[in-house]
């Protein structure tokens, strides 16, 4: 088995098999060669998704089990790196500070590679009174998280939603108190088409002390269900009965959508100066293409390229070519609304997954 970096870390492990609940790790009736358990924590995007790649990969196979706590991005990283868990979930790739440093689960000398695994589109939700649509630009979008439109009646708004009776009200305007890949994708978004009216640097924390701040995906949602006037971000599939703005693309005003995020991730290339599996994506945020929408989150699932234990490499290996299957990304698309892989996408991630060893 892996030798544990940090007993800090070690903990995060321990509180992922108590948290991920019996109902998820209950073993499966058909026998196979794979034995053993892995551990993961990260994005709470994923936990819908991951709950049902747990239970399909479990039926399949009677011996083997995995553990996933949703805890956020930024704590996933930090407990894989650290070696408290055998991969990661995070809506940003590792960043290079991240890959030139230590990288404890994985074999010595080796290194951690970045898999596209989950897309979805980010959806902007919104809870004002007798208002159930909203068009929303770029920059008034990036004016009202940076604390500079403040009205539901701003003119900007006013301009933007003709005809609309938009109440004499105070935006709230609710963030993730995390360090979150959400944020991080969302504040990618912001900086690319409205760079002068957000005048900051993408981030996973959120950069402002305005607002109202609420930890992970379901917080942000119960503060923005709970408020008056509140507006927020979440991935789309934890939107639930909130109302969805719709953003400008062009001239277009388009939904969050399935395939509008499978179109925008199709156009990305890779970053540069990655190795040959680790499949870092750059998004065009920009982007202006007809059936695009670029407010999209590539969810990663973080894996050493070599493990120190041949067993976990094994298990590893085959958790994520379930994941990767057209059933695996079928069964995430039905239960947490994301997008499937590209063909030519899937065939690039099963081949760094191939690779693991």
């Amino acid at each position: 088995m892996i030798q544990r970096g940090s007993a800090a870390a070690a903990a995060v492990v321990i509180a992922a098999a108590l948290l991920t609940g019996c109902a998820v790790n209950e073993m499966g009736d058909t026998p196979s060669d794979l034995e053993g358990t892995i551990d993961g924590s990260g994005a709470s995007s994923q936990s819908a998704a991951q709950e049902v790649w747990v239970a399909g990969f479990q039926r399949a196979n009677a011996y083997a089990s995995v553990n996933y706590d949703p805890v956020g991005s930024g704590a996933g990283r930090t407990a894989f790196l650290a070696g408290g868990s055998d991969f990661a979930g995070s809506d940003s790739p590792l960043n290079d500070k991240e890959l030139a440093g230590e990288h404890r689960t994985c074999a010595e000398g080796t290194t951690a590679i970045d898999l596209p695994l989950y897309i979805s589109p980010i959806a902007v939700v919104f809870n004002v009174a007798g208002l159930d649509e909203l068009r929303l630009d770029g920059p008034t979008l990036a004016r009202i998280f940076a604390d500079d439109v403040t009205r539901w009646d701003d003119p900007a708004l006013v301009e933007l939603n003709p005809g609309v009776d938009l109440p004499d009200a105070a935006i709230t305007a609710v963030h993730r108190s995390d360090d979150s890949g959400t944020t991080t994708n969302f504040t990618e978004y912001l900086d690319a088409v409205a760079a002068t009216e957000w005048g900051a640097e993408p981030s996973g924390t959120f950069p402002y002390l305005s607002g109202e701040s609420a930890l992970g995906n379901s917080g942000v949602v119960a503060a923005v269900e709970g408020g008056r006037g509140t507006i927020g971000y979440v991935d789309a599939s934890k939107a639930g009965q909130l109302d969805i703005a719709s953003i400008r693309v062009g001239d277009d005003f388009v939904q969050p959508t399935a395939d509008g995020a499978a179109a925008i991730v199709e156009l990305s290339p890779r970053l540069p100066g990655r190795t040959e599996h680790d499949i870092a994506l750059d998004v065009d945020r920009a982007s202006e293409e007809p059936g695009v929408y670029p407010l999209v989150l590539i969810s990663y699932l973080i894996v050493c390229q070599e493990y120190r234990d041949a067993n976990t490499a094994e298990l590893v290996r085959a958790y994520l070519t379930h994941i990767a299957s057209d059933a695996g990304q079928a069964d995430a698309q039905d239960i947490a609304g994301s997008a499937p892989l590209a063909p030519s996408l899937r065939a690039d991630v099963q081949a760094a997954i191939d690779s693991i060893q």
